[in-house]
């Protein structure tokens, strides 16, 4: 009984958090677009029967996505912007995450404290700032231009290299607290013993520290691809016309063309897609669990 209580709850917000508006999207999908409120037609009744329902389901909309490139050109587009800002975020969240590990005690709850603050301000008015750091009048050119790196404004804003700098910045917490957390458990008398035996400090960072740090780079690196995959805010704000990403598709899809249908077959395969490395990070945090 015990067991069961402990277990139903989180089952039953997997339910009417994911399940239930997941089934609700896969059947606007399975709809005709109408000028209707709310804008689509069910294709079946479910009145008339189960086995109604299923001789009436209706996979128009995704054959339609298979047939224009533009929507395999957005899942592309997404996947790639997403793998590139993972990387990057690993680039500059390792770094910080090794400093905060190795930094005295009474320092560490300073610096967490310094990486969580940026979620004490709303993400729509942190992703708006960068605006006015990046525009060709923007506090960054201005910056270049007068220590003489530069004689004219560099463009940023509306570019993809706009979008990986949001994204890393807005996702490096995701990608610094899980990976401190695995360095702060090592235990420093490893690398003292890489050296005894021989190594170089770097390379006893290479051969102990990095491989011992695997479980928290893996789970960072999948905090920071699963919403990178899907964003619209960033992309929306910062890039141009040219950064085409499956978010901003569905957006579109949704307000401005009104098509639910077919919006909702992009969502669909769009959280197919996301359950792959899901799969993944659950398998992995297992692994982490039978090895301890």
């Amino acid at each position: 009984m015990r067991r069961t209580a402990l277990i139903l709850p989180p089952y039953l917000w997997l339910l009417m958090l994911f399940l239930v508006p997941f089934l609700i999207v896969f059947k606007i999908s399975l709809s005709d677009i109408e000028l209707a409120i709310p804008p689509y037609t069910p294709t079946y009744d479910p009145e008339k029967g189960i086995w109604d329902l299923l001789s009436q389901l209706d996979f128009e909309n995704f054959i339609f996505l298979s047939e224009d490139s533009l929507y395999f050109k957005a899942y592309l587009s997404s996947l790639k912007i997403a793998i590139i800002s993972t990387f990057l975020t690993l680039l500059v969240g390792f770094p910080i995450a090794w400093a905060m590990a190795r930094a005295a005690d009474h320092w560490r709850p300073t610096l967490m404290m310094l990486v969580i603050l940026p979620f004490w301000t709303s993400f729509l008015i942190r992703v708006y700032a960068w605006k006015g750091i990046l525009s060709q009048e923007g506090y960054l050119n201005q910056m270049l231009m007068n220590i003489g790196l530069i004689s004219d404004p560099l463009v940023i804003l509306n570019t993809n290299i706009a979008v990986y700098i949001g994204i890393v910045y807005t996702y490096l917490p995701f990608m610094v607290l899980p990976i401190y957390a695995t360095l702060e458990k090592l235990d420093e008398s490893l690398n003292e013993a890489a050296v005894d035996l021989g190594c170089t400090r770097t390379s006893a960072f290479w051969l102990v520290t990095l491989p011992l740090s695997k479980p928290g780079v893996i789970a960072g690196c999948f905090l920071v691809f699963i919403p990178a995959l899907g964003e619209f805010v960033i992309p929306e704000l910062l890039g141009g016309s040219n950064t085409l990403m499956i978010g901003k598709v569905l957006y579109q899809e949704f307000f401005s063309n009104r098509d639910w249908p077919v919006a909702s077959a992009v969502a669909v395969i769009l959280l197919l897609i996301l359950i792959i490395p899901i799969i993944l990070f659950q398998k992995n945090q297992e692994k982490q669990e039978a090895g301890q």
